[in-house]
């Protein structure tokens, strides 16, 4: 009895690798759909209107692993604010994080931080995030960094 209760013990943990595995690869395919279907346009929307306010922007994505949008100074080549959304490396489920970067004047060092991505949505309805929501989102970091810089001097 003990022989095949260690031998199905082995066939289970090479199971569950193989589960991890699969896992991995389809929360990889999930974040390539998170940025095709629903970062890209909605930065490339945000892009174009930040052009009515003289201010430059362009978002990038960084082998498969994150996306960003960079937004300048009004009227300046310099970046004021890099909004990231990651997915940590050997993950298996798309909980991402969000890497915000920034300097309060052209001049500045530039400051960074991480925090969880829209913790209010469960990893599993991330791809059922709307374009406007993820806007929405980098609205408000942008303006919560910008309104921290200019009263945290």
């Amino acid at each position: 009895m003990a022989e095949t209760d260690w031998r199905e013990h082995l066939k289970n943990f090479f199971e569950d690798l193989d589960v991890i595995e699969k896992s991995r690869e389809e929360t990889i395919q999930n974040f390539h759909q998170f940025c095709e279907f629903i970062a890209e346009p909605a930065f490339e929307t945000l892009n174009e209107e930040l052009k009515q306010y003289g201010i430059k922007s362009q978002f990038q994505r960084s082998k498969g692993k994150s996306i960003s949008l960079k937004i300048n100074f009004p009227k300046s080549k310099v970046d004021n604010f890099t909004y990231v959304v990651c997915l940590p490396e050997n993950s298996f489920r798309l909980k991402l994080k969000l890497v915000v970067r920034g300097r309060n004047n052209e001049k500045s060092q530039i400051e960074e931080r991480e925090i969880p991505f829209m913790e209010h949505i469960d990893p599993d309805d991330i791809l059922k995030l709307s374009q406007e929501e993820l806007i929405q989102d980098v609205i408000e970091q942008y303006k919560d960094f910008n309104y921290d810089a200019l009263t945290n001097l």
